[in-house]
């Protein structure tokens, strides 16, 4: 019996230090190791499947990093959770990135977010007023005393929908019914004639809004460049839908665009972040395929008019690319 006690208790010390020593050692060999979360937005929208065409070309010029993908919010939650150190990459929109630098409480931020930096600016949003044509609605005075969906609380889409139908004289309270819901729930109640309306910030050609046009005959809502112009925010620029973008709408649809930018936070290494932003516009056909959305992405454009800071690793290539002086 004493002889069996002492080899377990030699087996234990000898597992112990052997313990001990992978502690010592751990440090050394996860050094290497790089945590990428991407924050995206729901899975209906764009930033989800651009989100995990990043992830892919990230995992070929990063080996040693460990990439997730998060579904969310999107932009507001997005933001927040970059300044937490809960992610490193992230999409918002232009607007909301402001908002988040400056800590406006009422767009979702409760003090500066002043750790954010700026990869790029990508494409555009458009804000797309989608209507049952069996609601009658033709214009945006018609929605007055109608069901609408406005995006999740804080979103970017519900954020833009505020300053929209400020500037067009409409509050919530105008509305006989307001949802704050996702693009793809949104869609679903319109089938089911539970909503007249959504509206839905997003780029063109939106795999909820095509799902949509081809399940119902709809109306996309014309925004007027003076509505636009009320709305007293440099980030929102007056554009068009082109026609034929969606089944049934046969002319070009005036409304507002806003720029969409990839976003990072001060903590993530600046070659992390250099690669990160290089392999993106070495591979913007693996973005284009995730979504033709980011047809929009152009290189000489992604450092131009930015809300927040450069992150210095996407400074150093911008710098090596000729686009910065």
């Amino acid at each position: 019996m004493a002889l069996k006690s002492f080899t377990a208790t030699r087996r234990s010390l000898v597992l112990g230090m052997g313990g001990a020593a992978c502690l010592l050692s751990a440090p050394l060999a996860y050094a290497q190791q790089v945590f990428i979360n991407v924050l995206t937005g729901g899975q209906s929208g764009i930033y989800y499947p651009l989100g995990v065409a990043l992830s892919q070309i990230y995992g070929k010029v990063l080996p040693n990093a460990k990439i997730s993908v998060q579904a969310t919010k999107a932009s507001a939650e997005n933001l927040n959770l970059l300044q937490q150190g809960r992610g490193e990459v992230a999409f918002a929109l232009a607007d909301s990135v402001s908002d988040a630098w400056k800590g406006d409480e009422e767009a979702g931020f409760k003090a500066p977010l002043k750790k954010i930096r700026a990869i790029a600016g990508l494409y555009s949003n458009y804000i797309q007023i989608i209507a049952n044509a069996e609601s009658g609605i033709k214009s945006i005075a018609d929605l007055k005393g109608k069901r609408i969906s406005v995006g999740a609380p804080k979103s970017g889409t519900e954020l833009n929908a505020r300053a929209i139908l400020k500037a067009a004289g409409l509050s919530y309270k105008d509305f006989s019914k307001v949802e704050y819901l996702g693009f793809g729930e949104s869609v679903e109640l319109m089938k089911n004639r539970q909503l007249d309306v959504t509206l839905q910030s997003v780029g063109l050609g939106a795999a909820s809004i095509r799902d949509l046009a081809v399940s119902i005959d709809i109306v996309v809502v014309a925004v007027p460049a003076d509505v636009v112009a009320k709305v007293g925010d440099p980030a929102y620029e007056a554009a068009s839908i082109p026609a034929n973008t969606y089944n049934g709408q046969k002319v070009a649809i005036p409304t507002v665009a806003i720029k969409n930018i990839l976003v990072t936070h001060e903590g993530v290494a600046t070659d992390t972040v250099y690669a990160m932003t290089k392999s993106m516009f070495d591979n913007l056909d693996g973005m284009v395929a995730a979504h033709t959305a980011a047809k929009a992405i152009v290189k000489k454009d992604a450092a131009m008019g930015l809300p927040i800071p450069l992150h210095p690793g996407a400074e150093k290539y911008y710098r090596e690319a000729g686009l910065l002086k």
